[in-house]
């Protein structure tokens, strides 16, 4: 690598290797869902760049390949990155003396795993000067994820473009969304979430303009709050599992 890249931009990019060979695949099946959803390739890409968010990004795909109206599809992906809003609550103060121009753009590249490994390095790093270094690692992680993401889904538009039309391909997304459900399920309240955000959804599938997805997820997300307040699952009555999150867990 470039040695005269700061150091800080190396090693986040260095400790970002390891995680794309689970963002590589993801990318793939974002640029074939959005040929096989009747997206153009430019949308494709287009709308890779602008939303730039795996979960969601295949959320609002498949709800525009199925014509649903554009409210519920923005209303899906706002919902689905909720989570950026702690994020961003979180790592906030870490950016605090750079610009509003600067930490709008680490915002737009904000991710799970550009989150985790940044929060990490910052929580373990007892140099109190390094403030003015830190930008440098969080992009070092966040652009090379944007990068590979965006390469992943041009290969997957021109793979997904080049497929015969007779090729059914839809079982891609729900293979990938399964993928990324089963590891997230770790405890007893976001099993609950899971459990009843699938039923809510399936019951009112046949809701106008798929608003059965929505309520599925709102209302998982209350029974997920709900069961954690109430402690289902919990050993003893301390109130926690004993240890810290895994910070490198989750996927945008």
């Amino acid at each position: 690598m470039d040695s005269r890249l700061p150091p800080d931009l190396r090693d986040g990019v260095r400790d970002t290797l390891p995680l794309l060979l689970g963002i590589v695949p993801f990318a793939l099946v974002a640029g074939v869902a959005g040929v096989e959803a009747g997206l153009t390739p430019l949308q494709t890409v287009g709308l890779s760049v602008v939303v730039f968010a795996g979960a969601s990004q295949l959320a609002a795909i498949d709800l525009l390949g199925r014509d649903a109206a554009l409210v519920t599809v923005v209303l899906t992906v706002v919902v689905i990155n909720l989570r950026m809003v702690m994020y961003s609550a979180s790592i906030a103060p870490y950016f605090r003396r750079l610009s509003a121009r600067v930490r709008a753009g680490c915002a737009y590249v904000l991710t799970d795993q550009a989150y985790a490994l940044a929060l990490a390095r910052y929580t373990s790093d007892r140099d109190r000067d390094s403030d003015t270094r830190r930008p440098y690692y969080y992009l070092g992680v966040a652009l090379t994820l944007w990068i590979v993401w965006q390469a992943g889904t041009v290969v997957g538009v021109v793979f997904g473009a080049a497929v015969p039309d007779d090729w059914r391909l839809g079982f891609a997304v729900p293979l990938v969304f399964l993928a990324l459900l089963v590891p997230a399920v770790s405890d007893a309240p976001s099993l609950a979430a899971a459990v009843v955000a699938a039923v809510v959804a399936t019951v009112g599938a046949g809701l106008p303009f798929n608003a059965g997805l929505i309520a599925g997820a709102l209302v998982g997300v209350v029974a997920g709050v709900g069961a954690d307040r109430v402690g289902v699952g919990r050993d003893g009555g301390d109130g926690g599992g004993g240890g810290d999150p895994d910070p490198a867990e989750g996927h945008r």
